[in-house]
């Protein structure tokens, strides 16, 4: 096993002895039947925490302080000035010269196309030019200010450089002291980040780690917006919108000083991307939670990195596959309007009205399936019409007799404006194979309901 890989494991355990976790939450586990009925509203009533969670509540005691190195770290703002006022969301990118030349402009360009004024009222756009060669630190500043100075002046966009202890930025590519390409770029990225993270602290709510050398998906600040709010009641440490190591992960500020903290604790040879599956796992979000459409793409790789970042291809899922199943409901059923309407892949749906809290529609797979990916549509193509406004979509693992159900849920997510789309993970202590799929109706409301479709994308079986 790699050095790194040892150091993953014994700084963990050091790190679950010094710090204490602000949210003891986990992502909601229970089973139910369908004669289970009063206990679904007792559950919809009060946040669960596992015992594995509550393990946790003594860990992170000190991570609530920043790193010593960030304690005695130096910025100096290049161009544009920090927000007034708190914003939603930060958008932080971290650039560093390059031998085949920049990409940031292209970035940040297509950042601003993609955005709408009223989006971009959300948001700070945060670069952090980490290269300590003055001439390029120049000349890039000069360019930004070019091609982006409305944006400077309304203090939409705030340019960067810092450093630690007075001391350059260490682990420069060119660095003798690396054994290694990887671990050049490895000890570099860890204090850029730290670095770009640290200053971020008090700008928003909410921080957004993209690349200097990504293309932005139209509207993806809204998008990013729909899913926070329906996350928000709900615990998690870092929601994904695309498969790339590093861009489209979203965190709260708030975690970002436990984050620097942690980034800073491995040694320069600990591959970063590796660190954010750790520190996510320390918080006990187990497996990833990341949305079924990406909205960032990589704009080209450069090889340095692209060895050392191994980025995972996007999947291409093609149309769904929806294997064999039954469909249950507890809501009211009109005439000949059947539930297994909502799991048929045409252009009918299932209707009803006046759904209660508690109710369900529940898919019984006919033979547990290795799911990698589930979408619901709700409500009717024009926008706002019989959607579901609070619903949550579980997984069910074992099978009950008589098809009622599954013996045991977890949570995969919440309804975004009544539409879901997520990739499904599995824990490594976990059954990889579903058997139900669970629309759960979390408040009353009085009006149609139109569950247009459930869509389920399952892994070929010479994969699996």
């Amino acid at each position: 096993m790699a050095l790194w890989k040892y150091s993953v494991v014994v700084v963990s355990f050091i790190s679950l002895s010094l710090f204490l976790l602000d949210n003891e939450k986990e992502h909601l586990e229970y089973s139910i039947s369908l004669e289970e009925k009063e206990k679904v509203l007792q559950q919809l009533d009060q946040e669960q925490i596992s015992s594995e969670s509550k393990n946790y509540m003594e860990t992170f005691k000190k991570m609530q302080i920043n790193s010593p190195m960030l304690q005695h770290a130096n910025y100096k703002v290049l161009a544009g000035a920090p927000p007034q006022e708190k914003k939603l969301l930060t958008v932080g990118i971290s650039s560093v010269q390059r031998p085949h030349g920049s990409t940031l402009l292209r970035t940040l360009q297509s950042l601003f196309e993609a955005s709408s004024e009223p989006e971009l009222n959300c948001i700070v756009v945060l670069v952090h030019l980490s290269d300590p060669d003055p001439q390029w630190l120049s000349q890039t500043v000069t360019n930004i200010s070019g091609l982006f100075q409305p944006r400077i002046e309304a203090q939409k966009l705030l340019v960067i450089h810092g450093h630690l202890g007075g001391s350059p930025v260490p682990g420069d590519l060119g660095s003798a002291n690396d054994s290694s390409p990887c671990e050049a770029v490895y000890s570099r990225q860890k204090v850029n980040y730290a670095l770009l993270m640290n200053f971020a602290l008090s700008l928003s709510e909410y921080f957004l780690m993209i690349e200097d050398h990504v293309y932005c998906t139209p509207n993806f600040v809204s998008t990013i917006y729909w899913a926070l709010s329906a996350w928000k009641e709900r615990p998690w440490v870092i929601l994904e919108f695309s498969s790339l190591s590093f861009s489209g992960k979203v965190f709260h500020s708030s975690d970002l000083s436990r984050l620097t903290t942690f980034l800073l604790l491995f040694p320069k040879d600990t591959p970063t991307h590796l660190l954010l599956s750790e520190f996510r796992l320390l918080l006990a979000q187990h497996v990833p939670i990341r949305f079924g459409s990406s909205i960032f793409y990589p704009m080209s790789s450069y090889s340095a990195e692209e060895t050392c970042f191994p980025v995972e291809k996007e999947m291409v899922f093609g149309e769904p596959d929806n294997p064999i199943a039954s469909v249950l409901t507890d809501m009211t059923t009109i005439s000949d309007v059947i539930p297994q309407y909502a799991y048929v892949l045409n252009d009918e749906c299932y209707s009803t009205f006046d759904p209660l809290r508690g109710n369900y529609l529940t898919v019984i797979l006919e033979r547990p399936q290795k799911v990698i990916r589930i979408q619901v549509l709700t409500g009717s193509n024009k926008e706002g019409l019989y959607w579901l406004h609070q619903g949550q979509i579980e997984l069910g693992y074992n099978t009950l007799e008589h098809s009622e159900g599954c013996a045991r849920y977890t949570l995969l997510g919440p309804l975004v404006r009544g539409n879901l789309d997520q990739r499904v993970f599995y824990g490594e202590d976990t059954v990889e194979e579903l058997s139900c799929i669970r629309l759960l109706v979390l408040a009353s409301q009085d009006s149609w309901l139109l569950i247009r479709q459930i869509r389920v994308w399952t892994q070929p079986e010479e994969e699996s």
